[in-house]
């Protein structure tokens, strides 16, 4: 029985929730993948679809940058972002290495990817 297109989505989501709130950060961070999720997830349908860039993602991103202080902050959003970029299906990365300077935030210290290496972030 194949899973409908509607139904994917939410699962999908559904999945990433559970996955960000079960498994902790591997950095000891201020900042929790909860925090990070519920912060992105208005994100999620132009990371996938493209288009225009949602305003409340924006809020989002510029949030977490400015209360991303420390090092260890900063890893921790760049390991919740890998298990996100790992989890989801259909995330466009090219769309989601955009998003940052689509928001007017410059300077992230990493990419979005399910490859991205947290311990050289600095």
């Amino acid at each position: 029985m194949a899973i409908s297109r509607k139904l994917f989505k939410p699962v999908s989501l559904l999945l990433l929730i559970y996955i960000v709130v079960a498994v902790p950060p591997r950095v000891e961070a201020a900042i929790t993948c909860s925090t990070v999720l519920n912060s992105l997830i208005p994100c999620l349908s132009y990371v996938v679809k493209g288009g225009k860039v949602p305003p409340t993602c924006c809020r989002g991103i510029k949030s977490l940058y400015g209360i991303a202080k420390s090092k260890a902050d900063r890893q921790g959003i760049c390991s919740c972002l890998k298990i996100a970029a790992s989890s989801v299906s259909g995330i466009n990365f090219k769309n989601a290495a955009a998003l940052p300077g689509k928001c007017g935030v410059k300077n992230i210290p990493f990419k979005i990817s399910p490859k991205a290496d947290c311990s050289k972030v600095r």
